[in-house]
Parts: C-alpha cells; structure tokens; sequence
C-alpha cells in the first residue's frame, strides 16, 4: 500500500510541476503587461480562496507580528512574479524558465546569511561551476533579450530571497491561510506599485482595473486556477508520501519542462542558439548535482539523529 502511496504521490508531484512549467506558456499567450497579468493572477487565487472557512479560521489563529511577516514575504512574492513575467515579456518563455534555474545556487548563498548558517563549500563551489552555463546562456539569445535575462535573474534572487524566508516560518501557520495572506499581501504591493510603474519600469506597466477580454480572461482564469490553485492543494497531499528530496528534484524539472512546451508550442528553438541549450545543460546539471549533494546530507543527518534517538519530524523539523 506503501509503495501505491508513494507512485502515486510521484504522479502527482510531476502533474504539479507540469503545470507549473505552463506558468510561462500562459505569460506568453496573456497579452497582458506583466503588472496587470499578475495582479490579476493573485486576485483571483485570492478570491478563491476567501470563500473558504478553513482560511479565515487561521488567519484569526495567527498572531499579528506573524501576519506582518507573512504580509513582507508576500511583497518579495509578487516581484518574482512581476520580474519573471517581464522576463517572459522581454524575451520569451523559456529563456525566463532557465533564470528560474538560478535560484537553487542563489538560495545557497542566501539561505545562511539568513538563518546564520555556515556557508557550505561544495554549494559555493557548484555556484561557481554554473558561471559558464550563464555565461553561454547570456551568449546564445539575441542582443534584444538581455534585458529579459536581467529580469529573470532578478526574479531567480527573489525567489531564493523569500523561499528561505518561507522555510523559516514553515510550521507558522495553514498552508491556505499562509497563501491567502502572501498573495493578498502581494496584491496590495502590485496596487500600491501601479502609478510608479512608468516610471519605474514602463516595459510592466498596465491598467489595473481594465477587466481583461476575450482569451486573456480566459486565461488568467486558467493560470489563477489550473496552475497556481490547483497544484498547489495537489502538492500538499504529494508531499505526505514523499520525502522533501524527492520532491525538490522534481521540481528541479519545472525550466525542463517549460523549455520544452516552449519549443513544441511556440519554435523558440529558432530564436535561440546551441550556446543557450549548452548553457541550459550546464545549469541544470549544477541544480540537480546541488539537489543530490542536499539529500546526501540529509540523509547523513536523518541517520545520525536516529542513532541519538531522536524522531525523524523532529529531525526534519530543525533540519528545516
């Protein structure tokens, strides 16, 4: 039954970054600026989810001071959305998907400058070891796209920036209700950000409370719902029969498979060069190695915890 659970969990956690990997098919269908399309994005996820009882109920649980934290993480949240979007906006989709590939050896480095950690050599050493992927990376997409990179390398920063925030505050509070207050959070930052936005960075900026028409509306609702709202709720049950490790390797898959829809749906092979795709390569392979060298140690440290007695949620808990 064991081994059903876990399969299945599997199929689940890989349907999840599936749909995750959509993400930057839908920002480029949306013709919506990147300002509008995801505020419109996180009203919606939002709006779901104020219809449910479980999140008022943990919102009124949660201490003040916790809400506040959760409310800044959600700011951090809404610029990675806005700064990939603008990548995707800037250049196309999968030249975003690959910066999102920098965060694993960005949160390296933020990670223990955030929770006082040690560094730890050998993911020092694999940041350095991507260099030449961004290098070749930077080298295969055309002049007019680099502004999209630095927008995507942005959005890899501030995704390292507010998941090791996250994994901080990891048992603080329901999952829903966490979501409902970050993305909330996050629409009141997008709103507040809007008439700055032309002077700011015109190439994002957008009406707000124009209502979008015709195939946008169609699918902002298929974004909100479909590949934000539904594969997360998907990606709690997963994650009760699968380890951390794992899951963190399969999401390691989501540039992959947004690369790939890129070029079945959209030819962006032809925009790009072999010096992008070797980059590509380079890159995923220092993710995946850094994944790999990340549940080695944990292991080591599940094993080690055993030995003294101590139980592996309490482990994984500090290990966290």
């Amino acid at each position: 039954m064991a081994d059903k659970d876990t399969t299945r969990a599997l199929w689940q956690i890989h349907l999840c970054v599936l749909l995750w990997g959509f993400t930057a098919i839908l920002g480029k269908l949306i013709s919506l600026p990147a300002l509008p399309l995801v505020w419109w994005r996180m009203l919606i996820v939002v709006a779901a989810l104020a219809l449910l009882p479980r999140v008022w109920r943990g919102l009124r649980a949660m201490p003040p001071r916790t809400r506040w934290a959760y409310a800044g993480i959600g700011a951090l949240v809404a610029l990675h959305w806005l700064t990939f979007y603008g990548a995707i906006k800037l250049s196309n989709a999968s030249v975003a998907a690959t910066c999102i590939a920098f965060a694993t050896p960005m949160t390296a480095l933020v990670e223990p400058l955030l929770t006082r950690q040690r560094f730890q050599s050998r993911d020092l050493a694999l940041g350095l070891l991507s260099l030449p992927g961004i290098w070749l990376v930077v080298g295969g997409v055309p002049a007019g796209m680099h502004a999209g990179i630095l927008a995507g390398v942005a959005s890899a920063f501030l995704v390292a920036l507010f998941g090791s925030l996250n994994k901080r505050m990891v048992d603080a509070g329901d999952p829903l209700t966490v979501t409902a207050l970050e993305l909330g959070a996050g629409t009141l930052t997008l709103s507040l950000l809007a008439p700055l936005m032309p002077m700011l960075v015109p190439a994002f900026a957008g009406p707000l409370l124009v209502l979008p028409a015709g195939m946008d509306a169609f699918w902002l609702v298929v974004l909100a719902l479909a590949c934000t709202l539904f594969p997360f709720a998907l990606c709690l049950v997963a994650l009760r029969h699968l380890s951390a490790f794992t899951a963190q390797l399969s999401v390691n898959l989501e540039p992959v498979y947004a690369i790939v829809l890129a070029a079945v749906l959209f030819g962006e092979q032809q925009e790009l060069s072999g010096r992008f795709y070797l980059g590509v390569a380079i890159i995923l392979g220092v993710v995946f190695a850094q994944g790999l060298l990340a549940g080695r140690r944990g292991n080591e440290h599940a094993e080690h915890a055993e030995l003294l007695g101590v139980s592996e949620s309490k482990q994984v808990a500090e290990h966290d």
